[in-house]
């Protein structure tokens, strides 16, 4: 039967990421999709002669990519913390402005004063600035709520992000992100809070992945076990921003749920890194944080090459520590930064981060995966972390449909 397919897009340069040769490339290649998938892949020389499409288009050499995924936003808030931005300069440090009641605490502030609408609002142009820089999936956070209305606003928010701008989002319940106001000195009440309302948002359909801030100005790895035991026994997987400021065994802990993914982990040990590679857990490095912070400690790079652990790359887009909104840019800091490789920064923004979400369907160019493809202004993968800034994206794909 001759293929008749939606899309047919031609002489390409492929970045499959699915192939032994460097990025998967192949050159002058094809990609046909149908209903929302990709249904053929390869080189023009070897595309059927019967085969016809809907709509095709010549590429003339233009690289095309997976679409790039984002798997660690906190995109949902309100306001911003540029002040903090200057107190840094000044000298403060995280913790200061944290035990100072600003941090967190600010942006919590802000996210209950707004309205479900005002939020959706202000955090339209930064989903719209991620899908220009070629993001199709998005991972958004609750935590700046930290009670069972403002968290729920904030995953609704998420969900109609999603839906308004048209990208994929997977939404992770964080409201062990901080110790709100209202629980001052009962940190254990509040964890009591946490699991009380996990359920009831749960059974709403707003959460894809439980989260928690397991550090010393957050909640220690026994609080910590206790929200993911709640979330093993709802059948939810779970993430952690682990082993940022300290190592206090967070990757160890997530990996021990068999979670998705330790992220930041600059203070992980190499105990640590086994045992995320022992359950698969991804190991998400987040270079915007790293840098606006001025941090010097480096994520155990070389331990996770070693034991073999995959390395996603994302934003961690959030008012306070990564005012960050394009990915293509944390693959450069990454590079430059964690001395990444370009392969392992495209790698880090599609298979890998695809895994980091729990998504097999999407993050590299072979047949069944969903259509989620960028054409880019250049001509090899290498660029998209040379170039500092600059409008790169030609043509984002979602699901076979064109949104940019």
């Amino acid at each position: 039967m001759t293929p008749r397919w939606d899309l047919l897009l031609t002489h390409a340069t492929l970045a499959t990421l699915d192939g032994e040769q460097p990025f998967g490339l192949i050159k002058d290649g094809a990609l046909a999709c149908a209903n929302g998938r990709i249904a053929w892949v390869g080189r023009m020389s070897d595309l059927p002669s019967a085969a016809s499409a809907v709509r095709t288009e010549n590429l003339a050499g233009k690289l095309l990519t997976p679409g790039l995924i984002d798997c660690h936003t906190h995109l949902v808030f309100a306001g911003n913390r540029v002040r903090e931005f200057d107190m840094r300069l000044n000298g403060a440090s995280y913790e200061d402005i944290a035990r100072a009641g600003g941090g967190i605490a600010s942006s919590v502030a802000a996210v209950r004063a707004a309205s479900e609408e005002e939020l959706l609002q202000q955090s339209l142009p930064r989903a719209r600035a991620l899908l220009r820089d070629g993001v199709t999936t998005l991972e958004i956070k609750s935590g700046y709520g930290l009670d069972l209305a403002n968290e729920g606003k904030m995953l609704r928010v998420a969900r109609r992000l999603g839906e308004t701008v048209g990208v994929g989002v997977r939404t992770t319940y964080l409201a062990a992100h901080a110790l709100p106001p209202e629980f001052t000195d009962h940190a254990d009440g509040y964890i009591d809070a946490v699991i009380a309302w996990l359920p009831q948002l749960h059974a709403a359909g707003l959460v894809d992945a439980v989260d928690a801030f397991c550090e010393g100005i957050g909640f220690s790895p026994a609080q910590t076990r206790r929200v993911f035991e709640v979330a093993r026994a709802l059948g939810i997987p779970v993430k952690l921003h682990a082993d940022q400021l300290s190592d206090l065994g967070g990757a160890a802990l997530v990996a021990e749920f068999n979670g998705l993914s330790a992220d930041h982990i600059e203070y992980t040990r190499d105990d640590g890194v086994r045992a995320m590679a022992a359950h698969g857990t991804v190991a998400v490095l987040l270079p915007g944080a790293f840098h606006l912070l001025r941090e010097t400690k480096l994520p155990p790079i070389a331990q996770l090459r070693e034991h073999g652990v995959a390395m996603a790359v994302a934003t961690d887009c959030n008012p306070g520590t990564s005012p960050l909104l394009s990915l293509r840019q944390a693959m450069q800091l990454a590079c430059t930064h964690f001395r990444m490789t370009p392969e392992e920064a495209l790698q880090g923004t599609t298979v890998h981060a695809a895994k980091a979400l729990g998504l097999a369907d999407r993050g590299a160019l072979c047949t069944g995966m969903r259509a989620d493809l960028v054409a880019w202004n250049v001509a090899h993968p290498a660029e998209l972390c040379y170039w500092l800034g600059g409008d790169l994206a030609a043509q984002v794909i979602v699901a076979g449909q064109p949104s940019l």
